[in-house]
């Protein structure tokens, strides 16, 4: 009996082919090779399953044209790359990787933040161009941390992961989420407050995007919520590009509305405005929030555990719908 045909849009560990080839007949994509929409279609005509990050999009169009597809598996927590009604629509299960990046991602938050804070990567930069040459007293002046108020916009798993490491730098918390949290995991969230999101803006030193991307959340951070906020606030996001109005967000930046940035995704990545390599008090990462090594294997093995789990059961673990 022949084994079902899968696609890896991705590359992957070699433990990751390994035991998908068990039970699929594998196409790999090792050479991380971007896929075009007619490419994508044209791969897709005899598979019955997919492995992929966030590299490939799985358009309605794409969707149509798949006659054998059965299931896609993400390895990302996001999956805003794929037309989830469209799946739907043709009986095709989604799944995707959550949890397990939460911890990753949460200490990543914190690197840029504590960067953007200190100006890091700005007096980095200095210095590789050889100009220290004396100790000056207002040198890099940063925002301080500890005693400050941190503002969560999203907070899911990763953003209480965030809340949770504020402990150690004395800070209030304070968030704005679709549904209030529980007390418990307020209080496991370093007693964090719920609040309204103007007053979330109004109040926080240093904010932090932890939502999903989605139609409802599109631009939810553009001119109107920047001029919200403090002229000394600093915002992070480690969520999702789209969330930020990226040309709302330069411009803010220029006219010093809120006092820097730090970005590891944006919109239309990896494409990004080019405007922010023209800004000092901005720290720009390409989209590494999840990349420790143990993190990265245990997010394909999450979309691993739901192939092997659909070819030998008929059912998954993490089905988006």
């Amino acid at each position: 009996m022949s084994k079902p045909a899968l696609l890896m849009t991705c590359p992957a560990f070699p433990e990751t082919v390994m035991q998908l080839s068990r039970c699929y007949d594998l196409e790999t994509n090792q050479d991380n090779a971007i896929f075009s929409e007619t490419q994508l279609v044209e791969k897709l005509q005899n598979k019955t399953a997919v492995f992929t990050a966030g590299n490939a999009r799985f358009t309605q169009h794409v969707i149509s044209q798949a006659p054998h597809l059965k299931i896609i598996s993400a390895m990302t927590v996001g999956y805003d790359n794929i037309d989830v009604a469209a799946c739907k629509a043709r009986g095709i299960i989604v799944t995707h990787s959550p949890t397990v990046l939460n911890q990753t991602t949460a200490d990543f938050a914190w690197a840029l933040l504590l960067a953007t804070a200190r100006r890091v990567t700005e007096a980095e930069n200095w210095l590789r161009a050889g100009n220290w040459s004396q100790w000056q007293l207002r040198g890099f002046l940063g925002a301080d941390v500890h005693g400050k108020t941190l503002g969560i916009l999203g907070m899911g798993g990763i953003g209480q992961a965030i809340a949770r490491r504020s402990m150690g730098f004395d800070m209030q918390v304070v968030y704005h989420n679709r549904a209030r949290l529980s007390a418990e995991q307020e209080l496991h969230a370093n007693r964090a407050t719920y609040v309204s999101k103007e007053e979330l803006l109004n109040r926080a030193d240093h904010l932090v995007l932890m939502l999903p991307y989605s139609p409802a959340t599109h631009h939810c951070m553009g001119a109107a919520e920047f001029r919200q906020m403090r002229p000394t606030a600093t915002l992070i996001n480690t969520a999702r590009g789209g969330v930020v109005d990226d040309v709302a967000l330069i411009d803010a930046l220029r006219r010093k509305q809120i006092a820097a940035a730090g970005l590891d995704v944006f919109e239309n990545e990896p494409e990004f405005h080019r405007d922010f390599l023209t800004l000092p008090n901005v720290v720009l990462t390409p989209h590494i929030a999840s990349a420790s090594e143990p993190t990265r294997k245990a997010m394909q093995q999450c979309a691993v555990d739901n192939l092997m789990r659909f070819v030998e059961q008929g059912e998954v673990i993490n089905a988006v719908y």
